[in-house]
């Protein structure tokens, strides 16, 4: 996240596809890590080898109050590995339908598992929600997204991961920084370099903390001296709640996200998060709940979500639901987090799509974002996945062709924006 999630999106989703993926192994056995040789010198240091890197490192670590003792006890396992980094560069993990991918993240077991959880750990979670104001099933979603619950938190040595990626010239800073603090976990008793095994993003523990957030959010919940966010369920909850709390600023007493169901005739060009109207205009606009219930007629200000365009689920979405892109700034990842959070609270199945979605190959989506670029428009990376700013874009291209201002690319856009000749391709379709 730019400070989103874990900073930046990409590093975070990278994170992510580890920690779906990953069955958690041993830690590696205690002192001796086999030394990599240090690759080519990277353009953004200067020159400078990998060694000299870490050299520097382990200074500005020293400064910023590490002792000598956890420096000498880390360095083993402050490696380069190349393998890190290419897969830093060469992930693709949110290119695909919402219904698609909370199919499957948000399936009813692990809203079950969540409910369960909750149950389980009633006085931990109790406890938060009364200190932290964030409720229990928004803590136990991203608890289950992030590692099913502590089963799945990825497989690599945390430092090796951080070092890897702060050597390489993508976010150098960013990864510096990272490395500074897994080294002040180490220093303050909270682990030991042996047991920070996690995502090959840098992430440690069931909720996939960056070590910054770790730092700066963990408590210990159980009163054991240590915030142990790996094998502590009660520290888990109390440092989830915390983070959403005071880093991603949860509004206490608020809700986050509910489906609604939209009328065909609403002012598309509204339905943005950009966009926040009181409950009431939603109401006055045609929008209901699902059932055909009527909105509350009140002032809270909400958003209309469509993730799938105006054919796909709508959700009505309130300031809470910034938590949530920031956590991780993938709409669809956010939607699920949010959607699976009102699943464990207790709210229905959402809605299937009346008909199949059309979405664009990704080769047209990739087209279409170039052709965007090339029209001004700021799409971040061009590579074939419906970003924010992507949908940003074709919103702005979609009034500007007169066309339903949904976000949502088809194949008609594509025509229009190559200049109206070129053939529609049929779509592939997606329930």
């Amino acid at each position: 996240m730019v400070q989103t999630r874990f900073l930046i999106a990409a590093a975070a989703l990278l994170a992510y596809s580890a920690t779906v993926s990953a069955q958690m192994l041993p830690p590696p056995a205690k002192p001796a890590v086999p030394k990599a040789a240090s690759p080519r010198a990277a353009a953004c240091h200067n020159g400078a080898s990998f060694d000299r890197f870490l050299t520097e490192v382990k200074q500005q670590a020293v400064a910023a109050g590490v002792s000598q003792r956890t420096i000498a006890e880390a360095s083993p396992y402050l490696v380069y590995d190349q393998g890190i980094v290419n897969r830093d560069r060469g992930q693709r993990v949110f290119g695909q339908l919402f219904t698609e991918f909370a199919g499957r993240m948000a399936a009813a077991y692990r809203m079950q598992n969540g409910q369960q959880h909750i149950k389980q750990y009633a006085a931990a979670f109790t406890r938060a929600e009364k200190e932290y104001g964030v409720p229990p099933a928004v803590i136990a979603a991203f608890w289950g997204l992030e590692s099913d619950f502590g089963a799945n938190m990825g497989n690599l040595p945390t430092l090796k991961s951080l070092v890897s990626l702060a050597y390489d010239c993508r976010r150098s800073e960013m990864f510096v920084n990272e490395t500074i603090a897994a080294l002040k976990i180490i220093d303050r008793g909270d682990l030991h370099p042996d047991e920070m095994i996690g995502s090959w993003a840098g992430e440690l523990g069931q909720t996939q903390f960056l070590p910054v957030h770790y730092v700066n959010y963990a408590v210990d919940f159980d009163g054991d001296g240590r915030r142990d966010l790996l094998r502590s369920p009660a520290d888990v909850i109390g440092s989830t709640a915390n983070y959403i709390a005071n880093g991603l600023k949860w509004r206490r007493g608020e809700p986050w996200l509910e489906e609604i169901k939209v009328p065909p005739n609403l002012p598309w060009e509204k339905t943005d998060l950009t966009v926040r109207e009181p409950r009431s205009t939603w109401a006055q606009l045609g929008v209901t709940y699902p059932d055909g219930r009527p909105l509350p007629n009140d002032n809270l200000a909400a958003s209309v979500l469509l993730p799938m365009g105006r054919f796909g689920p709508a959700f009505m979405a309130y300031p809470n639901f910034a938590a949530y892109t920031e956590w991780n700034n993938s709409l669809i990842y956010a939607t699920t987090a949010g959607y699976l959070a009102s699943r464990i609270a207790g709210a229905a199945p959402m809605r299937k799509p009346a008909a199949p979605v059309a979405q664009l190959p990704f080769n047209e989506l990739k087209e279409l974002q170039q052709l965007l670029v090339r029209a001004g428009f700021n799409v971040g990376k061009v590579d074939g996945v419906l970003g924010q700013q992507s949908r940003a874009a074709v919103k702005a291209t979609q009034i500007k062709y007169g066309l339903p201002a949904d976000s949502w690319p088809t194949a008609e856009l594509l025509a229009r924006m190559r200049g109206g000749t070129a053939q529609v391709l049929p779509q592939t379709t997606v329930r």
